[in-house]
């Protein structure tokens, strides 16, 4: 089992796109940032964070970072219902979500902001063709994408 507070900074790491910036958040050193990804990276058995400018996950890094998007809508969802377990203050989850051009046009801003407005939830819109939705969800790019009826 993996402690959560080590892929949660992975996940920050390639959402930020640099060690200096959640080490700014984090109020520590970038190199404690540095050291804990790596600490990570061997328990995991190999490299999950790409370092460059920005950084970018790995192949696995990036499953880690949809496993940590995964437990915290999970989280969110369970303190709607035992709010005593909710931490101070409302934090928004990153949810990252694929969508074709012509329903962000139409449809999907409008619902998509109805939803947000009641949900702590940060809408993360990835736009692309109606096609890629698939591979994206495949591959954990993102947790979720409309579909036209079948």
């Amino acid at each position: 089992m993996l402690d959560c507070a080590a892929p949660s900074g992975l996940a920050a790491v390639t959402r930020e796109g640099s060690f200096e910036r959640v080490a700014l958040v984090l109020d520590v050193t970038p190199s404690a940032v540095s050291q804990r990804t790596r600490l990570l990276e061997e328990r995991v058995g190999c490299a999950l964070v790409v370092r460059g400018q920005p950084c970018a996950a790995t192949d696995t890094g990036r499953r880690l970072c949809q496993h940590v998007d995964r437990v915290r809508l999970l989280e969110q969802d369970l303190q709607g219902t035992l709010p005593a377990l909710a931490p101070e203050g409302i934090a928004r989850v990153s949810l990252p979500v694929a969508v074709n051009a012509d329903s962000l046009a139409t449809w999907f801003a409008p619902a998509v902001a109805a939803f947000a407005a009641d949900a702590p939830v940060l809408v993360e819109v990835a736009v692309d063709g109606e096609d890629c939705a698939t591979e994206w969800l495949r591959s954990g790019a993102v947790l979720a994408a409309p579909r036209t009826a079948l």
